[in-house]
């Protein structure tokens, strides 16, 4: 008689899809902010790296992926430290470009050379200084390739009328968004050349059609208005067309961008992620907020900080793989040794947008 033995394995978890919530309120904001900078301004700028933690502790700890928030660890000590060593140097190099005037064309060639390196630092220490379910993150660009994809690539697209500048962006964001690292482990960005320059000309198209209107709106109304001078009451119109103009095709290019990066960056076997933020609610979120600063004088900067978070995380899915959670279990007692070699970092402030 034969027998069978049958085996039965267990389920594997099921990959989890969740949009990223965001749950801070403008006027819980607007506290913070508000007392961020009347002590800036009283303490001379020294509260501002009190102010920059804060400020990152509020956003991070309100932003959650898959119910878990991020976390911003660096000290108010730390920036303090960068920031009174950046202003030392300043002075330095002032003074002495004072007392020696040529070789203020000397610092500024450097600087060309020193501003890459600058913004490598300003994004490993931001990146160091965050963390998610206990896993820092990081960054390995080097300054070598910074220098090419920073500096290089931007000055020889002068040369080619600006026409080879999507491809150097694209090439920027490459560089930047696949030398992040989670727990180890780096993004993989597969994006392409020609998403960069469908964005680019249908900001440039909506630009030039919308100009082209206000030309006709201005020729037809201009005779209306006859007297010498421009009138307040044509200008003021015309200045805020150009205004929306420039919004509506700057939204256009973020939301296509934006929308192709997230849609083609992964984290290997952890993490995907995907953006679907529409255009004109773009465009509406970041016109509204706009007018509503420049009309309360900058006290609505608070909610607009606090409606923008909320829109980019509305319209942003990340898909969590169940190796994320072993990751954490597995990397949690390396974060605490690596924590103290990172508190010997300083702060620059180049930040990710």
């Amino acid at each position: 008689m034969e027998t069978s033995i049958s085996t039965q394995t267990a389920p594997q978890p099921a990959a989890r899809r969740s949009r990223v919530s965001f749950s801070g309120q403008a006027g819980e904001y607007f506290g913070i902010w508000i007392v961020n900078v009347l002590l800036t301004i009283v303490t001379l700028g020294i509260y501002s790296a009190w102010a920059k933690v804060r400020n990152k502790q509020y956003f991070y700890g309100h932003t959650k992926v898959d119910g878990h928030n991020f976390r911003y660890l660096a000290t108010p000590i730390q920036i303090l430290k960068g920031r009174l060593l950046a202003v030392a140097v300043f002075i330095a190099i002032s003074f002495v470009t004072t007392v020696v005037p040529f070789l203020a064309v000397l610092f500024s060639f450097a600087l060309l050379f020193i501003l890459p390196w600058l913004m490598v630092q300003g994004i490993r220490f931001n990146l160091r200084m965050t963390s998610y379910r206990n896993v820092r993150f990081g960054f390995h660009g080097s300054y070598g390739d910074a220098f090419i994809y920073f500096l290089l690539l931007p000055f020889v697209s002068v040369f080619t009328l600006y026409l080879a500048m999507p491809w150097a962006i694209k090439k920027l964001d490459q560089f930047v968004y696949q030398n992040i690292s989670y727990g180890g482990k780096q993004l993989q960005v597969q994006t392409e050349t020609s998403a960069y320059y469908k964005a680019t000309l249908g900001a440039v198209i909506v630009a030039i059609s919308l100009l082209l209107v206000g030309v006709g709106v201005i020729a037809a109304v201009g005779p209306l208005f006859n007297t010498a001078e421009p009138s307040p009451l044509l200008m003021a119109p015309v200045f805020f067309g150009y205004f929306v103009i420039l919004t509506l095709a700057g939204a256009v290019y973020k939301a296509l961008i934006r929308n192709h990066l997230f849609n083609n960056t992964t984290l290997p076997e952890l993490v995907s992620f995907k953006s679907d933020l529409p255009v004109l609610t773009l465009f509406a979120v970041q016109l509204s907020n706009m007018l509503a600063i420049i009309c309360t004088l900058g006290l609505a900067l608070p909610w607009a900080m606090v409606r923008m978070s909320r829109l980019l995380a509305e319209y942003t899915e990340v898909t969590v793989q169940p190796g994320l959670e072993l990751m954490r279990d597995k990397l949690a007692k390396e974060s605490s040794a690596f924590a103290e070699d990172a508190a010997d970092l300083y702060d620059a402030d180049f930040s990710l947008t």
